[in-house]
């Protein structure tokens, strides 16, 4: 359950325990600076991005644009600026794990400052990501390009950490693609945005979920903490639940937190933690060819061609391949005669390599024996 409590008496209490899946409601330097040290594995902050907007914006039909000019993202100056940047980030890096990592978003208003003093303070950045809009807001005024991205960095606390990236879950999300660091996501509208009785945005700059469901599936795990220093609309929050995470909210506007405490208690999480984790290939106990040889599901003397048919290799008893190659007799592992028939450094031979599944030729990746294998709970 989220609940909304005060941070001058977390200060206070200086808990030795998280206040997990709460809003703290106050200055979010000084409830960073309240929370254990080492203490979360994450941070997602969505800071004042300091747009510096000078008089009303219009539409063509000379509506006005409901731009953001709250107070929290008015400074006097840059300097002004740097220093509150400098003091959250520090704040940031005193809570995080050696091993965890910290996400923050801006635009190009405030992102390349924050990214000169994230690195001043020892911050290893891992990626630049760009979120490009699908659906942008237009640039009414016609005098500049349509602003349609802004720009997330994935940073860890210092060059030797390692942390979190759930490589196979995102391959997943792309139909079996790498993920690109270039994200096509539409901003929020519809029913995903927050709205008073009156009609009118909770907040100016609420994030779509579909950006924070990325960025936590991406780089944390199932129970990880989260913290979101510049909570607003609850967007952290809300993916965090969905994703079996906790998250900790720090919010200096009460309204801003009283909406995101309903969105959060109507949010829905998994029913089980094996809905939320993904088997990386990597972890997935080692299967020698040998294996599918000794099982009898290859057998020595058998073909194995490339998905084209360009490549067939005879397979030895031993487990090696043996292939003629510009006349000469090439023998080795599926891996190293993979490799140098496509005249590469490397090769996934488990992938590269097919076998005849069903006797009328339909070729099949050697992996799926491999699989198979894996199913019945055999380990090499």
């Amino acid at each position: 359950m989220t609940k909304t409590i005060r941070a001058s008496k977390a200060k206070a209490a200086a808990p030795a325990t998280l206040p997990l899946d709460q809003i703290l409601i106050g200055d979010s330097i000084a409830s960073m600076n309240a929370l254990p040290a080492h203490s979360v594995d994450a941070v997602f902050a969505d800071p004042p991005y300091n747009l510096q907007l000078g008089g009303d914006l219009l539409r063509p039909d000379h509506s006005q644009v409901d731009a953001v000019d709250d107070d929290w993202d008015k400074f006097q100056d840059f300097a002004a600026y740097d220093k509150f940047t400098y003091d959250w980030l520090k704040a940031a890096k005193r809570v995080l794990k050696p091993d965890g990592c910290l996400w923050v978003i801006g635009s190009y208003h405030n992102i390349f400052r924050v990214g000169a003093i994230l690195q001043n303070l020892g911050f290893w950045i891992l990626n630049d990501v760009i979120w490009c809009k699908n659906n942008p807001m237009p640039n009414f005024r016609g005098k500049r390009f349509t602003n349609a991205h802004e720009t997330l960095i994935w940073a860890s606390p210092s060059k030797e950490a390692r942390p979190c990236f759930n490589y196979d879950a995102m391959k997943n999300m792309n139909d079996d693609k790498q993920m690109r660091s270039d994200w096509h996501l539409p901003i929020c509208t519809g029913k995903e945005r927050l709205r008073t009785e009156a009609g009118d945005k909770v907040h100016p700059t609420q994030k779509p979920l579909s950006l924070l469901y990325r960025v936590i599936l991406s780089s944390t795990k199932p129970g990880d903490v989260i913290l979101d220093p510049f909570f607003g609309s609850g967007t952290t929050g809300a993916a965090a639940k969905m994703l079996g995470r906790h998250f900790i909210g720090l919010e200096r506007e009460s309204a801003y937190a009283e909406h995101a405490q309903r969105r959060i208690a109507a949010t829905r999480c998994a029913p089980d933690e094996d809905s939320l984790t993904t088997q990386s290939k990597r972890e997935e106990p080692r299967i020698p060819f040998g294996f599918i040889l000794e099982r009898g599901l290859l057998h020595p003397g058998q073909f194995l061609f490339d998905e084209r048919h360009r490549h067939r290799a005879r397979v030895k008893a031993d487990a090696t391949l043996q292939i003629d190659l510009q006349g000469d007799q090439i023998t080795g592992s599926i891996h190293k005669v993979g490799a140098l028939v496509q005249g590469l450094p490397a090769c996934n031979g488990w992938t590269f390599w097919c076998f005849d599944a069903d006797g009328q030729g339909a070729l099949a990746p050697i992996d799926l024996l491999r699989q198979r294998i894996r199913a019945e709970g055999v380990m090499a």
